[in-house]
């Protein structure tokens, strides 16, 4: 009984519940149908538990992927690029706020004011009582109702305020070029995955094809021996050498799925999408002269500007220091109502408008040696700046000459590679002929197949070496996809 309502629960899916319940009514008791229904109730949250060990194939991109694309997406989702686009908004910003604080600020100042009147004393004449009454109580105020409208326009002159805003439009451009730091080091990143994934797709296809090769090089052995033709021996070299391939090729398939999953992760919301590549491994770019890179590195190196731009903001960081010794210009301009009505015109016919104007002078006398402290904070950091810079700038050097004789060396051994890889599979056929005549060993044909596929992935190596290279060029001297 319990085996006939676990098949009929199963398939509930097809044949549906109430159909399911109708016919199993006359034969199940009262309590089992109400635990078939409650488990026919939880079926469709259990499949829906197992769905993705049975889900259909992913979803998938609809074109082949460009590298300028994978760069593209890539930027919009990178975590590092994005926080350095922030900071360069925020950095643009103090810039704007420190300049609004250079040029006057209006205010149009609204108050009411009451206080208190000064109570008449009882031993005091009925005429004194009466002035006394329309004073306040607190002699710093003017009268006990008091209305202040007016617009008030201040600035404030010093060399600090200056230097300050020439100091955050230093680290605004720092931010920048820190930004395009950021988005080379990604660029580089895309470029490492992209021909990775390139890579290991064209060495999956070499390690099929060795393990075809070596597959039928088996085949070829066991017809030979059973042709009394070769030894024993043989087939089991011959299998040995078929199952290191079988081997490397699961082992190629793993690397180029890991591969796929590493650059999926930073174009795809899931990692999971299935894609292709439409750059080809063996189409490298040419690769410019060392003069015009030098050229480009010394003029669109973004971490030289960086480094110059900080620099420059300590610099002017110790100006503003600096200038804590020298006093401030205060200036203040009002125009409007300060009087006991709010009104033009005061009861007696006279006018409440009115302006004033106030200029201070603020000049520093002691702070307990603050300044000087600030000023010696400052000149530490600038001298740090200038180091970065100079070492920046030996790194940027030492940098373009390694990759630009990494790329050339990479060049030239592209060439090399595809002289080796038809050398080698001549060797292969020869050698196998010269084995089914009977004048070559089973090693010499084995020793034939490994030279074979590691000519192959020498070849990929050294285009991925190449277009890495040209790559991490293109992000030092600006000239990125």
């Amino acid at each position: 009984m319990l085996n006939t309502l676990q098949d009929q629960m199963i398939a509930v899916s097809s044949s549906g519940v109430f159909r399911t319940v109708t016919r199993y009514r006359s034969c199940v008791p009262r309590f089992s149908l109400l635990a078939c229904a409650a488990a026919m109730a939880l079926h469709p949250w259990t499949l829906r538990a197992q769905a993705p060990v049975n889900s259909p194939a992913q979803p998938a991109t609809d074109a082949p992927i460009t590298l300028e694309e994978a760069i593209r997406r890539a930027e919009a989702s990178d975590v590092a690029y994005r926080t350095a686009a922030t900071d360069k908004t925020v950095a643009g910003l103090d810039r704007s706020i420190a300049r609004s604080a250079l040029l006057p600020g209006v205010v149009y100042h609204n108050q009411y004011i009451y206080t208190q009147p000064v109570q008449p004393s009882p031993h005091s004449t009925n005429s004194l009582n009466t002035t006394s009454t329309s004073a306040p109580i607190f002699i710093a105020n003017n009268t006990v109702h008091e209305y202040i409208s007016q617009g008030a326009v201040t600035e404030t002159i010093g060399v600090a305020g200056v230097a300050n805003y020439r100091r955050l439009s230093a680290e605004a451009e720092a931010s920048a070029a820190r930004q395009e730091v950021a988005r080379r080091g990604l660029v580089a990143t895309v470029i490492g995955n992209y021909f990775g994934v390139l890579a290991t797709e064209k060495k999956l296809v070499v390690a099929q094809r060795s393990t075809d090769e070596a597959q039928q090089f088996s085949e070829l052995t066991q017809k030979l021996e059973s042709g009394r033709e070769v030894a024993h021996a043989d087939v089991v070299k011959a299998n040995l050498q078929l199952q290191q391939r079988r081997r490397d090729l699961a082992d190629a398939g793993l690397a180029a799925e890991k591969a796929r999953l590493d650059l999926a992760v930073l174009l795809f919301p899931n990692p999971l999408t299935q894609y292709t590549l439409a750059t080809a491994l063996d189409q490298p770019s040419v690769l410019p002269t060392k003069a015009e890179v030098q050229a480009d590195g010394a003029k669109n190196n973004p971490d030289l500007r960086a480094a110059l731009q900080a620099a420059r903001a300590t610099k002017f960081e110790l100006t503003a220091a600096k200038a804590a010794y020298l006093p401030d210009v205060s200036l203040a301009y009002f125009y409007g109502i300060d009087a006991a009505q709010f009104a033009v015109k005061a009861p007696d016919g006279s006018r409440n408008l009115g302006y004033s104007a106030v200029a201070t002078l603020d000049i520093p006398v002691w702070d307990w040696f603050a300044t000087h402290s600030r000023v010696k904070q400052s000149a530490a950091r600038n001298d740090l700046a200038k180091v970065e810079l100079t070492a920046t700038q030996r790194q940027l050097v030492a940098s373009l000459e390694e990759l630009y004789n990494e790329a050339a060396v990479a060049a030239d051994q592209l060439a090399s590679f595809d002289e080796t890889v038809r050398t080698a599979a001549e060797s292969l056929r020869l050698t196998k002929l010269r084995y089914t005549a009977g004048e070559a060993t089973v090693l010499e044909v084995v020793d034939a197949q490994t030279s074979y596929s590691a000519a192959q992935a020498a070849q990929v190596d050294a285009a991925v070496r190449y277009h890495v290279a040209f790559g991490q060029l293109q992000t030092l001297t600006g000239r990125l996809p």
